[in-house]
């Protein structure tokens, strides 16, 4: 009786310690490789030569999957983001990929990432232009060329549009990942009553983005990449 009362206390325990140091192996891990792609960056800034800038990005790129590499480390080695993906036969990383998914919470990226990441090119995503103030990373989004986007009222933009399309041409130089959350917006249940969405599992479909990305990169990608978090 006194184990079935004490187990569960001790298991809640561990799972906190655990996710304590997960979070701070990330954050350090953060940090030693922005440090690094920051100051890539501001070469790049600085540098008019446009073959100079070019071999640039793809060397934050690469630094970039470091960083998600090492994120993949921790959690191999902390054992807080078991994955069983399915269907990652034939990928590459020559080529040029448009990814949908649906969304379900704040982790997705980080389990795509892991899924993904060098099996095909560094992935793209749209973020909102809020998030560029988040503390180091916003500014390696940024240097990364994602695009924001301020979706006022949840529609794009004229803004939008050219800040996205400006960003989509630069994604034709090299062989791209594009991915778009066709929902828009995080899966809850209020949400999904409010919009009365004729879908069990998801909010109604956005199409604004994905429709920008096929408009300037159609004749470039050769795949599509249907992803379902479960």
């Amino acid at each position: 009786e006194i184990w079935q009362r004490v187990a569960p206390l001790a298991q809640r325990s561990g799972s906190t310690i655990k996710g304590v140091v997960t979070v701070s192996l990330m954050v350090l891990n953060v940090i030693a490789w922005c440090l690094v792609l920051f100051t890539v960056a501001i070469v790049k800034f600085v540098v008019p030569v446009p073959a100079v800038r070019r071999w640039l990005s793809r060397a934050m790129t690469a630094l970039a999957e470091g960083w998600i590499g090492t994120n993949n480390a921790i959690f191999r080695a902390t054992g807080v983001l078991p994955l069983e993906p399915r269907g990652l036969e034939r990928l590459s990383t020559r080529e040029w990929y448009l990814v949908v998914s649906n969304h379900r919470s704040w982790v997705d990226i980080l389990v795509l990432q892991a899924v993904f990441n060098r099996r095909i090119p560094f992935l793209k995503f749209f973020l909102k232009q809020q998030l560029i103030w988040v503390p180091v990373i916003g500014l390696a989004w940024w240097a990364l060329d994602f695009p924001f986007m301020q979706r006022r009222g949840g529609a794009l933009g004229k803004q939008d549009l050219e800040r996205a399309r400006k960003a989509c041409e630069k994604f034709r130089l090299v062989p791209t990942s594009v991915i778009n959350s066709l929902e828009g917006t995080r899966f809850t249940k209020a949400k999904h009553r409010a919009q009365r969405s004729p879908y069990r599992h998801l909010l109604k479909p956005k199409a604004g983005a994905l429709a920008l990305a096929l408009s300037v990169l159609g004749d470039k990608f050769r795949w599509l990449i249907d992803v379902t978090i479960v």
